[in-house]
């Protein structure tokens, strides 16, 4: 059985988030496995790719931008979250 959909449409196939993960270039899966916020595979790699570009290849420098990224996002979020 195919589910319960009753559709002509095809299907639409979504790669499988473990492959993409181990596709990452290792830095960015080491920083990954410490950030504090779940990322998509796709959207680390669009913004590392972006951060690479600007930091002329220096991953390190890219590391540190994505801290900065994702701490913004945390105080953005946090009075929502953890609100009183």
């Amino acid at each position: 059985m195919r589910g319960n959909l009753a559709t002509s449409l095809r299907r639409r196939r979504r790669p499988c988030p473990i492959a993409q993960y181990d596709r990452l270039p290792p830095e960015l899966r080491r920083w990954l496995a410490q950030a504090a916020l779940p990322w998509s595979p796709v959207s680390a790699l669009r913004l590392w790719q972006k951060l690479m570009a600007e930091t002329a290849g220096n991953a390190e420098a890219a590391c540190r931008r994505l801290d900065l990224i994702e701490a913004r996002m945390l105080m953005r979020d946090a009075p929502r979250i953890w609100a009183d």
